[in-house]
């Protein structure tokens, strides 16, 4: 009797044991592989599933959600010879669960020593300003190579980042010299553009004062001329109307016309620079008694014609 229930519990328990066995649950974000007496049958994706018992068992588990692998820094050697120091983050999800356990050994150690390699090998063959400043280029041509490789291992490598590149601290300092070396350059060519266009803008102010200067004197010169031609004009017209009275016989024109000038000629004596005293033993009614006597004068040589006719 105690030999049968001891029988008994032993059958339950390995009933127990062997649906505990046969029963899987796959969790979200999981794939498991499905070995059959160590071989591979299939992949088991979200949800419960049943296995055979003692004959098939969970080969792997693997993560299918997207990881992400923290790149150490290392020393790289560009092509001028530059040691920089560089590190990164390399993101990448396992498309085919199968070929991430049996293709490849200890999946994220292979692609963590593939991007490192391949690190080395495209910042090799940059110069030190191109690794600087082509930080895109870099993840670029990364990504490219590294995807390629690892797609055997049934994995996407969906991004590659270089998180810092860091020079030696001497050629941060030359770096730094040099820039400020340029930044002087640029200051030094813009102080010289700006004393040029002062100078460019000075020459341009006197060039046109000269030339309105010049304008000035020609409309000035033209001006005098004008009026000198006004005044020959009107000096014509006089002699002309002083003519035709002489020729009429009028007599109070001559005596005007030669007291002007008479009037004319003492104004000029007087204003000249090297005259210091005037003497003038004239009276005004000698003056004018003059004017008389030439006026007679004239009258004279215009009768005599008059006289021989008669």
């Amino acid at each position: 009797m105690a030999g049968t229930t001891i029988a008994a519990i032993v059958l339950i328990l390995l009933a127990v044991l062997t649906v505990w066995k046969s029963v899987v649950t796959v969790r979200q974000g999981y794939e498991y592989t499905i070995e059959r007496f160590g071989r591979f049958t299939r992949s088991m994706r979200p949800g419960i599933h049943f296995l055979i018992p003692y004959i098939e068992r969970i080969g792997s588990r693997v993560i299918m959600m997207e990881r992400v692998l923290e790149v150490p820094s290392q020393d790289v050697i560009t092509k001028d010879n530059a040691v920089v120091r560089v590190d990164g983050v390399v993101f990448f999800q396992v498309l085919d669960a199968a070929k991430a356990s049996y293709e490849v050994n200890q999946l994220e150690n292979a692609v963590l020593n593939l991007t490192m390699t391949n690190i080395r090998t495209v910042l090799g063959s940059m110069d030190l300003d191109e690794s600087l400043s082509k930080r895109d280029d870099i993840n670029a041509a990364l990504l490219t190579v590294v995807d390629a490789a690892t797609t055997p291992w049934g994995i996407k490598v969906t991004r590659i980042e270089i998180k810092d590149i860091s020079p030696p601290q001497d050629l941060v300092d030359s770096m730094a010299r040099q820039m400020k070396a340029e930044r002087d350059k640029r200051a030094a060519i813009l102080e010289a553009e700006g004393k040029r266009q002062a100078e460019i803008l000075r020459a341009e102010g006197a060039k046109q004062a000269i030339i309105l200067d010049a304008e000035a004197d020609k409309e000035a010169a033209f001006r005098a001329a004008e009026a000198r031609e006004r005044e020959a004009e009107a000096e014509a017209n006089a002699t002309r109307m002083v003519s035709e009275a002489i020729a009429a016989g009028n007599m109070q024109a001559v005596n005007y016309f030669v007291a002007q000038k008479y009037v004319g000629a003492l104004q000029a004596v007087a204003s000249a620079e090297n005259q210091k005293v005037i003497f003038l033993p004239l009276e005004a009614t000698n003056v004018l008694g003059s004017l008389g006597g030439i006026g007679e004068i004239v009258k004279e040589t215009f009768d005599k014609p008059g006289g021989g006719s008669a």
